[in-house]
């Protein structure tokens, strides 16, 4: 049972009506156009049953119902989050997600929804654009230009053409193709348990997911992760920058006295599957001289990283220092705030080279005016509500509520991030920090049955990651953080009870 007054207990008894309104507050849409009770009207006369209007959408199914249907009709390795006990989402708002039931969860993990659920400025775009024209990039179009030249003017100067895609993993997949087309080489240097999409030549320069297939391909070499918590080179370190860039010097010269060649170090501007890490100040730049004296480009995947949420900088490759500029970087997830978007910026030079080749490159729905009207809005919302600031002030403050945290539970090993991206490490000691992945999926689940939604990653799944929508606020961090004060003091007393009962026995 909960404390009295607990969150989860007024969503219990009242649903979101019982809480404070916010930007997410559910609000039920008007009855279906002709019908009194609400329900749609009867199948006209001629109309098949299917085609009438009351067959356009199925009647709300119940949780174990969709449940059912999911586990027989879509392939199983489709995970969910919470897969026991998963939730049926049906509604989005602000940094609010509703069920069936219409209780409101608050979303910490989707980072997708960039400017926040359903923001109506970009619902408005997609919706005007959709009533006037949506094709392809083959003809001419306004938003194609306005939509790159904005984005321009967010990043280095050399990095001035664009084109434009549907997912992350499109994006990084032509990354790596010009890459190839413009060194001539073909090896890549990935970090550890990096994850870069879900198409085959990205499985296999992710080590998160080819570790647990057939393994490592010979033209894919794999550095540390450069982890100064719990990596090789730790904290105390005297030079942590230079070790781990060194690590990939070393890589190049192996790789070249077995005649290779690198095209590229491709590598996510923050480790988000690798735990939540931010590299050294330096690290970038020190390996980027490496790879390009080896003939190889820099690849900043800014995926789950761009777009103002590291709060000091629109972009998180821009924390390592402005005398640091990869050669391509990729852009998805938030660009479109949960519409089909992605992009890769380049310079002219590599862009040249990828045409030399005389393949045309088109994509049937890349940047269509639709895609771009959306992309233009986020970036206007971004702007017009501060987004950037908002994000390094709730993020400096959630940052300052964990280290309190942190000195108060033991199993908070460290709290490390940048605006809203942020990890908290789960430890079972601080000798050894040794990651406490049952204790990090035990609390993820009650923070589930509190109304907030957690996930965890990391090699050891133990780090609790914070990619909320950004208009996440103040209040929003302190009834998160309260509510893990509160959670890990229980599992601390149920711990110690535990030895307690086991010494009586003994």
């Amino acid at each position: 049972m909960d404390p009295p007054g607990t969150r989860a207990q007024r969503c219990r008894l009242h649903g979101p009506q019982g809480e404070r309104p916010g930007p997410g507050s559910f609000r039920p849409g008007p009855p279906c156009v002709g019908s009194s009770s609400g329900t749609a009207p009867a199948a006209r006369r001629g109309e098949r049953p299917h085609e009438g209007r009351a067959a356009m959408r199925p009647a709300q199914r119940s949780r174990h119902e969709t449940l059912a249907l999911r586990q027989q009709l879509i392939g199983s390795s489709c995970k969910l989050f919470f897969s026991h006990d998963p939730v049926k989402i049906v509604k989005a708002k602000g940094q609010y997600m509703y069920d069936e039931n219409g209780r409101q969860y608050l979303d910490c993990i989707n980072n997708v929804a960039h400017v926040g659920h359903c923001h109506p400025d970009v619902v408005k775009a997609a919706h005007e654009q959709n009533q006037l024209l949506n094709t392809n990039s083959r003809y001419l179009h306004d938003n194609l230009v306005d939509y790159a030249k904005r984005l321009s003017e967010t990043l280095p100067e050399k990095l001035c053409t664009f084109y434009f895609l549907n997912s992350g993993s499109e994006a990084n997949d032509l990354a790596l193709r010009m890459a190839r087309q413009y060194t001539k080489h073909e090896d890549v240097i990935v970090l550890d348990h990096a994850y870069h999409g879900h198409l085959t030549s990205l499985i296999d320069i992710s080590p998160y997911k080819f570790q647990n297939l057939e393994g490592q391909k010979e033209w894919v070499h794999v550095a540390s992760v450069p982890d100064t918590y719990r990596g090789l080179y730790r904290e105390d370190h005297e030079d942590s920058v230079t070790a781990y860039a060194n690590e990939v010097e070393n890589i190049i010269e192996q790789a070249h006295k077995k005649g290779r060649k690198i095209a590229a170090f491709f590598a996510e501007s923050l480790p988000s599957v690798g735990g939540q890490i931010i590299p050294p100040a330096g690290y970038f730049q020190k390996v980027a001289e490496h790879v390009r004296k080896a003939g190889g480009v820099f690849i900043a995947d800014e995926i789950q990283v761009g777009f103002g949420r590291v709060g000091k900088h629109f972009w998180a490759f821009q924390l390592q220092g402005e005398d640091f500029i990869p050669d391509i970087v990729t852009m998805g997830k938030p660009i479109g705030n949960g519409h089909p978007l992605a992009c890769v910026a380049t310079t002219k030079q590599i862009a040249e080279a990828f045409a030399a080749t005389g393949v045309e490159y088109f994509n049937t729905f890349g940047g269509n005016p639709v895609s771009c009207a959306i992309g233009l809005a986020v970036l206007d919302v971004i702007e017009k509500e501060h987004l950037q600031a908002h994000a390094t002030e709730v993020g400096n403050f959630l940052m300052k509520l964990f280290k309190e945290l942190k000195t108060k539970h033991p199993i908070i090993g460290d709290v490390r991030g940048s605006g809203l991206f942020i990890g908290v490490d789960l430890i079972k000691d601080q000798a050894e920090r040794t990651p406490a992945t049952a204790e990090a999926e035990y609390l993820i689940t009650r923070l589930k049955e509190e109304y907030i939604l957690l996930s965890t990653d990391g090699p050891g799944r133990n780090v609790l990651k914070f990619k909320p929508p950004m208009c996440f606020n103040m209040e929003d961090a302190k009834l998160v953080v309260d509510t893990i004060d509160r959670l890990l003091t229980d599992m601390e007393e149920q711990r110690l009870n535990q030895d307690k009962t086991s010494t009586c026995s003994t």
